[in-house]
């Protein structure tokens, strides 16, 4: 493989090994080197971004979801299913082995539950399973959480982890159901016969994952059970655009002739609150915030850059901003302050942020 160049923020991670999970779907085991280790402590169904060759050349990054637990002391495992036509899932199942490195960011993502020891529906399809598991597994471990996962595939050779599934239904039986649908037995999963299995769980904490067609289908059985929107949470697949590994280009303030001098056009000064140090930095009108804090060594957390993960959400406590795209916060998020570093633009001449 290629010397992976490393990023300001990305970290050079070992694949220690490549497991077989079905004909189509491989795992890789992680090994960060001793100096990362912290910057990859994680939440139960949070993502890892890696850094791939692209197919024209240019660096591509692809999100995939940690399978692994941090409250079971296994290492960093995630799971990646073959797409068709997918470059990156491809890629991976294909290349990867053993020894190789990868560029990796550190773990991101809101897909996780608040507290451990809440009564938990778990819905998956596909691939979708994968930080689901991580989910029940933590549950299961460090929580006092009784969990109902139902499973969704094309038919049983589809079934991924579907050992270690059974495992964890056998050693806590009175804690863990493991319900599978499969599409070659029991047709399409409908929101009205997804209701009627729902139905006894509709009042827990609600995870999903998978393909849209059936994310959608759950949602709506569930609302039809009453099952409030907020303690529905679904977490989506995508693939990024741009390289979100690449250093950004903070654009120097405007100027123009104002009383035969120049003065700054637009923009001021961003105050950031972040683990628990304040940093006070010009924020250039057009710059983007998370841009503005990487340029100046700030590590903030990001993953896609393109507003549709969440990872870099933060909150503005005095001033102003505009988001340029917004994929993942709500109304409600919005009205409370809540905005996306990597999209923000000032509106006013200070602003104050906290990522607390």
């Amino acid at each position: 493989m290629p010397e992976p160049t490393t990023g300001a923020r990305a970290h050079r991670l070992r694949v220690v090994e490549v497991i077989a999970e079905t004909a189509d779907a491989h795992s890789l085991v992680l090994q960060p080197p001793p100096e990362s280790v912290h910057r990859f402590a994680y939440r139960p169904g949070q993502f890892l971004t890696l850094k791939l060759p692209g197919a024209d050349g240019r660096p591509a990054a692809r999100c995939y979801s940690l399978a692994s637990s941090p409250h079971t002391g296994e290492p960093l495992r995630i799971t990646v299913k073959r797409v068709a036509g997918g470059y990156g899932s491809n890629w991976v199942c294909d290349r990867l082995a053993a020894g190789d490195e990868l560029e990796v960011l550190p773990p991101a993502g809101t897909f996780t539950p608040d507290s451990l020891d809440g009564d938990l529906l778990l819905v998956a399809g596909g691939s979708g399973i994968t930080p689901v598991l991580s989910i029940a597994k933590s549950a299961l471990t460090a929580g006092r959480a009784r969990v109902v996962l139902l499973y969704a595939n094309r038919d049983e050779s589809s079934v991924v982890f579907r050992d270690e599934l059974r495992a964890l239904a056998q050693d806590h039986p009175h804690r863990l159901l493991v319900v599978h649908w499969l599409e070659s037995l029991q047709g399409l999963p409908s929101v009205d016969r997804l209701a009627a299995a729902l139905a006894p769980y509709a009042d827990r904490e609600a995870f999903v994952c998978g393909p849209q067609p059936l994310m959608d289908a759950v949602e709506q059985a569930l609302r039809t059970l009453g099952a409030p929107g907020d303690r529905i949470h679904r977490e989506r697949f995508f693939s990024l655009g741009a390289d979100v590994f690449a250093a950004p280009a903070v654009p120097s303030a405007t100027a123009a002739s104002v009383g035969g001098g120049t003065a700054e056009v637009g923009g001021g000064t961003a105050e950031v609150e972040l683990d628990g140090e304040t940093h006070t930095l010009a924020w250039p009108p057009t710059a983007l915030l998370l841009d503005v804090l990487l340029a100046a060594g700030v590590d903030a957390p990001y993953s896609c850059r393109e507003g549709a993960c969440s990872a870099c959400t933060c909150r503005v406590v005095a001033g102003e901003v505009e988001m340029l795209r917004n994929d993942v916060l709500d109304d409600r998020d919005v009205a409370d302050g809540y905005v996306l570093a990597c999209q923000a633009l000032p509106l006013t001449d200070r602003v104050e942020i906290t990522y607390s």
